[in-house]
């Protein structure tokens, strides 16, 4: 009989993600945790946190960082019991425990939030020489809008909403990293992103080709934003990327590390307390890390926490 988590790794090769690193030596029990694309900060997040436990607890566990689908795959695949963990935007958190977007009429009740990690803008890229100024200049462009399942084409499908430009271009599912090579390639004028900063997956076309990033501030934009508890407004400093030398106002939302209330509270806590004891650690595993701090990191959850965590902070004494 085949087993389902093994199934779901199998699936992550098959779409063309690399395997990540594996934990050393032979721990009695597993945990998964999925990411997102191999050039994106969620497969780093579940990287990171999986050193940190193999680190400190390799003896009672063999952590394995996976990349994955996003955040929609993330939390379906966690919900069926394939991963302990997923890393998901805070908004898909959100809309999966209340039963909305993708889940509508079927909340995810087994949902249980353990973390938040980094903020993600929502980012639209653009090639300099594709003509390309504002986001109504999509019209007639071939664009990137993010593969099914992820939580980046929910931002992009949002914000071809809010501007009224459903059907006014030729939208593209493609993974990220397939993409950030279409930019390079001439193959698409642009793509959407959400991810933390600074992101692999805009370094690499910026590095080989001139690019724009695209201002996503329209009233409309900022009329949804301040509807929702989850995302706020921010901007990308300038040269963040080479060549994009002014400063880009945009949204942002939360990346979020999710799990089951099926999953064991020793399990969760264990991780929890691997990541908070040696936060300094994972700050400096990553860029997109360097801001993170636990008070931070216990915001942005809308799915209740899971028991294992509760435990863990209310002995910190950060929750009640």
């Amino acid at each position: 009989m085949t087993n389902p988590r093994k199934l779901i790794l199998g699936t992550a090769v098959a779409l063309g993600f690399g395997l990540g690193a594996a934990a050393p030596g032979q721990a009695a029990d597993p945990i998964v945790i999925g990411g997102g694309s191999t050039t994106g900060v969620y497969y780093q997040v579940a990287l990171h946190v999986c050193n940190l436990v193999n680190k400190y607890d390799g003896k009672k566990y063999n952590c394995v960082g996976r990349p994955a689908l996003g955040s929609v795959f993330n939390i379906n695949a966690v919900n069926r019991g394939l991963l302990d963990f997923g890393v998901a935007q805070s908004d898909r958190n959100s809309q999966a425990w209340n039963g909305e977007g993708s889940w509508k009429g079927k909340p995810v009740k087994n949902l249980r939030s353990v973390f938040s990690a980094h903020p993600e803008t929502v980012l639209l890229v653009a090639r300099a020489d594709s003509g390309i100024k504002s986001v109504a200049d999509l019209k007639g462009k071939r664009v990137n809008i993010g593969n099914p399942g992820s939580g980046q084409r929910g931002n992009a499908e949002d914000v071809i909403r809010l501007y009224n430009l459903k059907g006014a271009f030729t939208a593209q599912g493609l993974q990220q990293g397939q993409a950030s090579r279409a930019l390079i390639d001439k193959k698409i004028a642009a793509f959407f992103y959400t991810v933390g900063n600074p992101s692999a997956a805009i370094e690499e076309p910026a590095n080989s080709t001139a690019i724009s990033i695209i201002s996503i501030n329209s009233p409309a934009i900022k009329k949804f934003v301040a509807s929702k508890p989850y995302y706020v407004m921010t901007t990308i400093p300038a040269n963040t990327y080479k060549g994009v030398s002014k400063p880009v106002e945009t949204y942002a939302v939360k990346a979020t590390v999710v799990t089951s209330s099926t999953v064991s509270a020793d399990k969760v806590y264990d991780v929890v307390k691997a990541v908070f004891e040696h936060l300094d650690e994972l700050k400096k595993a990553h860029k997109a890390f360097a801001i993170l701090e636990p008070k931070d990191m216990l915001q942005g959850l809308t799915a209740p926490l899971h028991d294992g965590a509760k435990k863990y902070y209310k002995e910190k004494g950060w929750i009640k």
